[in-house]
């Protein structure tokens, strides 16, 4: 009973919400981290702070008083009247990362990008998405941080997972949320995350959205085929196959920048587009072995998904630095739990509005400048 109560107040509490639509910026121009940012508040009033948008992780967190290793933007829980802990035994206290019990509120810990850790507190504020006052959402606060990868203002985490945003506020946003990242070097904030299913696109491709147990909260998709230039590439469909057991697949994720392919699939079409470069010597830049000095002819490079084609623009695949051009894409490596596991990054689909729709199990795209 208590249970159908809260979600019938959300439900009241959301037809007096305003347009739910957050910008967002390059990270690296407000920054200085290659990671999209927008604008939340949290608590009673109000306490602003940047945090990173990641499409990968769930649980949203932000760094709070005495917290050791953050940086000097915070969260104080004092000042806010909306504040409270979540008691141990709570449903969410099991939804969480190596969930811990200090007193009798629950703490929790968790791994980031693979080089950075972080402790925090479980606990429940409203949060200010835009125009909308959101009550008692479930967010982490972070009390001990380590690594360089962390967001120094916090994350909010945009996952399939019971902890996540989108989760925990089906009566409000319907599952449904879309985003258009702007291209790395757009200074401002230019692109947008929209909340709920009201003010999205009503004309736009799709596939189905697909779930895989391993790695259930992540957004994975069917592609069928890579074209580059003319020629459909040689690529085994095993490279990608979903794969319950390995979590192999092919998903779109904001929180790696290029995108990056299973060796099979990667090496055949950077073969392709070197052989479409004729006998342009080719080097290799950082993580990329396919670049060129002098002016080369750039081939299309087109994905076939499941009930859609997604050409991408030349700003969505090629890098230039210093005179040097580069393929801006990457093989996984072998050895990882990443090493079956395609993915579409952020550099990719910039200037694109992407969509979620989990009511209908689709994920659209449609070309949308917004830088």
């Amino acid at each position: 009973m208590q249970s159908n109560d809260k979600a019938r107040l959300q439900y009241l509490s959301s037809l007096a919400l305003g347009r739910p639509i957050l910008p967002i910026a390059s990270g690296v121009s407000v920054t200085h981290n290659p990671t999209y940012v927008v604008t939340v508040g949290f608590g009673t009033p109000a306490q602003t702070l940047l945090l990173a948008l990641d499409t990968g992780t769930n649980a949203a967190w932000v760094p709070c008083s005495g917290c050791i290793g953050c940086s000097s933007a915070i969260f104080d829980s004092t000042k806010s009247s909306t504040f409270k802990a979540v008691a141990c035994g709570s449903p969410q206290c099991s939804q969480v990362p190596h969930p811990s019990c200090g007193g009798n509120n629950c703490g929790f810990s968790l791994t980031y990008c693979g080089d950075s850790n972080l402790t925090a507190n479980l606990v429940q504020d409203t949060l200010t998405l835009a125009d909308n006052l959101v009550p008692g959402i479930t967010f982490g606060c972070i009390q001990n941080t380590a690594g360089p990868s962390i967001p120094a203002q916090g994350l909010l985490g945009l996952g399939r997972g019971p902890i996540s945003l989108i989760s925990q506020t089906p009566s409000i946003y319907q599952s449904t949320f879309s985003y258009c990242l702007p291209s790395y070097n757009s200074a401002g904030f230019t692109g947008s995350l929209k909340l709920g299913p009201k003010y999205q696109p009503i004309h736009i491709k799709s596939t189905p959205l697909l779930k895989n147990p391993r790695r259930p909260s992540l957004y994975y998709v069917n592609v069928l085929a890579i074209r580059v230039g003319a020629n459909v590439v040689n690529i085994p469909p095993s490279a990608f196959a979903l794969d319950p057991n390995t979590g192999g697949g092919t998903i779109f994720d904001i929180g790696v920048v290029y995108t990056t392919l299973v060796q099979p699939a990667y090496i055949a079409v950077r073969d392709e587009f070197r052989r479409r470069m004729g006998n342009a010597t080719v080097s290799s830049l950082g993580i990329f072995d396919t670049c060129y000095t002098a002016p080369i002819p750039i081939p299309s490079i087109n994905f076939k998904f499941d009930g859609m084609n997604v050409t991408l623009p030349r700003d969505n695949f090629l890098l230039t630095s210093g005179g040097t051009t580069c393929l801006a894409m990457a093989g996984q490596m072998d050895g990882t739990d990443e090493s079956v596991l395609n993915v579409i990054g952020s550099f990719q689909q910039q200037n694109h509005r992407i969509m979620i729709d989990e009511p209908n199990s689709r994920l659209c795209v449609a070309r949308e400048p917004c830088s």
